[in-house]
């Protein structure tokens, strides 16, 4: 009688299409084990999608608003410059608590990972109160200190008092999906952007326009739905946490401030604000410069900046998804695997942005032409494109190297070379150029190139170095 081998059959990977099927599904993968690439793919696809989400709010406002002319694309341009220290408060919260959510998982350890999640929310809270009371009382001063027109600042006003005031929604929607991120739940935080911008996505046109029983808010239509889109989002956001996922759960045992935890997130997370704010706060320094050549400079900037972050904030995907990897796999103490993840993911960044960057430079004046009528602001907005898109690769490589650090728990050495690549250079550097050349609008373009360059390069000699191996959160 023939025998039989007893042995099991081999295991197949799953296919492209099944894995990304399963990225967007939710994977229940192990992502410190098994096929590197598959962790890369499961987690940046939804990691990607939900920034393409995030980055379609500015897009969708800048499409409508850039029908009402010059001086209301002006108004977001100089408010989304101070919702950038926003962004950086948001920004830095969020990346410490992947870090430490992220760290817990790898560790096998979610019950630490739900009270860390707890103690980031607790100063979310605190936070998001602390800087939209006073910035929508004196909204309208920022707006002229920012060296707003008379015009923009009796138009824009009520758009900066909301966009401003309503800004806890924009940093506790970055924080809930950050602990979803470290828990590597992406496809969670991704269905969660979709909500908040279907609803930004049907508000916008009518509140902007007055469309059917809706009234006619002009500019300031566009914060109302941008700022309702995302407070359902962070509802609903709390909603799941609450329910539940198989990777992290709120209970009620967990629903009390931890000292410790509380103290350590935020000890990394002041010095990850700094980053942020460091690098957010230069487009401040950026948008004041070029305000002095006219609202037709501000507002090609505007549209420019608003096209390639379009962009940009998919790379953020894949970085943030290199985050994820290297706090999982340290928390696994599998350093040799986070390494490798982030050389790949950068690799993968490299070959995107490159690609959208060649696309722009070729493509500049219709991509423009889609948001904006006015010559003079396609003219400047199209030359402002193709600058911006020489810089590609050095973002793609900079972005994937700093989330690196951060999410190993260090946030100090992101911090120092933002510090000297955003205020050392870049901002000294616009100056000059636009006020002792004949550069002028052109020349803070310029020097976003040449800085976000200059930041790669330092990432990745820093990064070779391999000091964040050893950072303990």
């Amino acid at each position: 009688m023939e025998s039989h081998s007893q042995s099991a059959p081999p295991v197949t990977a799953p296919g492209l299409w099944a894995s990304v099927r399963e990225a967007l599904r939710g994977s229940h993968q192990d992502y410190t084990a098994g096929s590197l690439n598959r962790a890369i793919l499961l987690l940046a696809i939804p990691m990607v999608l939900e920034m393409v989400l995030e980055s379609l709010f500015a897009v969708v406002d800048v499409f409508w608003v850039g029908r009402l002319g010059a001086d209301a694309v002006a108004t977001i341009g100089m408010t989304e410059s101070m919702l950038a220290l926003v962004f950086a408060v948001g920004m830095g919260l969020s990346l410490s608590t992947t870090a430490m959510v992220a760290r817990r998982i790898g560790e096998k350890d979610p019950e630490d990972a739900a009270i860390s999640a707890v103690q980031a929310i607790v100063l979310g809270v605190i936070i998001s109160l602390g800087l939209g009371i006073p910035a929508g009382i004196f909204a309208p001063h920022l707006l002229r200190a920012m060296g707003a027109s008379p015009t923009i600042v009796a138009t824009g006003s009520g758009y900066t008092r909301i966009a401003l005031g309503g800004c806890g929604a924009i940093i506790m929607l970055f924080l809930n999906n950050a602990i979803f991120r470290g828990a590597g739940d992406a496809a969670i935080a991704m269905r969660l952007l979709w909500v908040s911008n279907i609803i930004n996505l049907v508000l916008d046109p009518c509140l902007i326009f007055g469309l059917g029983p809706f009234h006619r808010f002009g500019v300031t239509g566009a914060a109302l739905a941008t700022c309702t889109g995302r407070s359902i989002g962070v509802l609903y956001q709390f909603y799941r946490l609450l329910r539940g996922t198989e990777r992290i759960h709120l209970l009620t045992r967990h629903l009390r401030i931890n000292v410790p935890v509380l103290w350590r997130l935020l000890r990394v997370s002041l010095t990850g604000m700094l980053q942020f704010t460091i690098a957010n706060a230069s487009w401040i320094g950026l948008v004041r410069i070029i305000s002095l050549f006219g609202s037709a400079a501000v507002a090609g900037y505007t549209i420019a900046i608003r096209i390639v972050i379009f962009f940009i904030l998919p790379s953020w995907g894949l970085s943030n998804a290199a985050a994820t990897l290297v706090g999982q796999n340290l928390g696994a103490r599998r350093a040799d695997r986070a390494e490798q993840a982030v050389w790949r993911t950068g690799f993968y960044n490299m070959l995107f942005l490159g690609a959208i960057g060649v696309f722009f430079f070729t493509f500049a004046t219709p991509s423009v032409r889609l948001f904006v009528n006015d010559p003079a602001v396609i003219s400047i907005a199209a030359t402002a494109l193709r600058i911006l898109s020489c810089g590609n690769i050095g973002y793609a490589y900079a972005m994937v190297m700093l989330q690196a650090f951060n999410g190993a728990g260090d946030t100090v050495t992101p911090t120092i070379v933002n510090f000297f690549g955003f205020w050392v250079l870049e901002l000294p550097l616009a100056w000059w150029l636009a006020v002792h050349t004949g550069l002028h609008s052109q020349g803070p373009l310029i020097s976003i190139v040449v800085a976000e360059c200059a930041i790669a390069a330092a990432s990745i000699i820093l990064f070779r170095g391999g000091r964040w191996k050893a950072q303990r959160i």
